[in-house]
């Protein structure tokens, strides 16, 4: 990893939760199995590890992954790489429930995200397994087959009224499709999806992020989040304030490393938002 410079962990997923002594922690759902996911304190990173990740319930061994993304790697010398290269690496679990993160887009459209995680964890709270995690307590996302035995005023009840058409589509849609789904290139699982009612290119897009940790499939590396953070991480750039013309430049200048210049960029805005109070997306 870059030397001086601290790791931090991506937490825009709209599950993690913050403990007693200030971890990041949630839980997800991988097959059959439940797992707790912990950020860990920086005096306990000897060995490199930025999120703990452990088995709550069930029998599935397969760790869900995390990822971590060096600045260092980044080529180039413009204003947006020298920042990204200050801010140091980022680590970000790769969401191992492709219905979680399908249904997480679906809660995140046209919304800012600071009101789509009261509803995600409004939700989750109220119709959501409880796991207790060594963290402390965690929901998961209510399953398909849940939402879609709830009734039209118990959406309403949750403020997730306008969500109820895509939601139920999208539970529809994975009960049938799911496991053709989960073995689908990344590419070819943003086109499928985006035959189910109400779901576009960029929750499609969002929902492949979420489980692969590609941030580079259009629209997503040209979303509002990203023309936000761009001029702020480097204010000395002109960026195009038109989305298409704005993914025409970021893609160019991030050439072969547009994933990592997305995610990297990306993280650097929660964490200021967080630092804040401010909210993109």
């Amino acid at each position: 990893m870059s030397e001086g410079t601290e790791a931090t962990v991506m937490l825009d997923h709209p599950s993690w939760l913050t403990a007693d002594d200030g971890a990041a922690y949630r839980a997800v759902r991988s097959g059959r199995s439940v797992w707790a996911a912990i950020t860990c304190p920086p005096e306990t990173l000897d060995d490199g590890e930025l999120v703990r990740v452990s088995l709550v319930s069930g029998t599935d061994k397969a760790i869900p992954e995390v990822d971590v993304v060096d600045p260092a790697v980044l080529t180039g010398i413009d204003p947006v790489a020298e920042a990204l290269r200050e801010a140091g690496p980022v680590a970000r679990l790769r969401n191992p429930d492709l219905w979680d993160a399908l249904a997480t887009g679906i809660v995140r459209q046209v919304i800012r995200a600071g009101h789509a995680r009261t509803l995600y964890q409004r939700f989750c709270r109220a119709h959501g397994d409880q796991i207790t995690t060594p963290a402390g307590t965690a929901w998961l996302f209510p399953s398909p087959e849940t939402a879609l035995a709830l009734d039209d005023a118990e959406f309403t009840r949750l403020g997730l009224a306008f969500k109820r058409p895509a939601l139920r589509a999208a539970a529809h849609a994975f009960l049938d499709l799911g496991e053709k789904w989960a073995a689908l290139e990344p590419a070819h699982l943003a086109r499928e999806v985006q035959a189910v009612h109400r779901i576009g290119p960029w929750t499609a897009a969002a929902t492949v992020a979420d489980t692969t940790n590609d941030f580079s499939i259009h629209p997503l590396f040209a979303d509002l989040a990203v023309r936000t953070w761009a001029p702020r991480l480097a204010p000395e750039c002109s960026w195009p304030e038109d989305e298409k013309e704005f993914a025409t430049a970021w893609r160019k200048s991030a050439g072969r490393q547009l994933s990592e210049r997305t995610l990297l960029t990306l993280a650097w805005g929660v964490r200021h938002a967080n630092a804040t109070g401010a909210a993109a997306m």
